[in-house]
């Protein structure tokens, strides 16, 4: 699972990536680039998301250690 995760989450980052070269700075907010934003946040969310999986799996398996 840990190895699917930061698989996940490196997809995640290149998404980032990607989108940042998407994005136009002279016009932010037209076009493409509200595209490119939002698969930024989108992205931004998902890598959050797994890391507070792999966390709350840490400390599962330490509270089964515990028992």
């Amino acid at each position: 699972m840990k190895i699917f995760t930061s698989i996940l989450v490196l997809l995640a980052l290149a998404l980032i990536v990607f989108n940042i070269t998407l994005l136009d700075f002279q016009n932010p907010f037209q076009g493409d680039s509200i595209v490119a934003f939002i698969g930024i946040a989108a992205s931004f969310c998902a890598v959050l998301i797994l890391l507070i999986f792999r966390i709350s799996k840490r400390i599962e398996e330490k509270m089964n250690d515990n028992r």
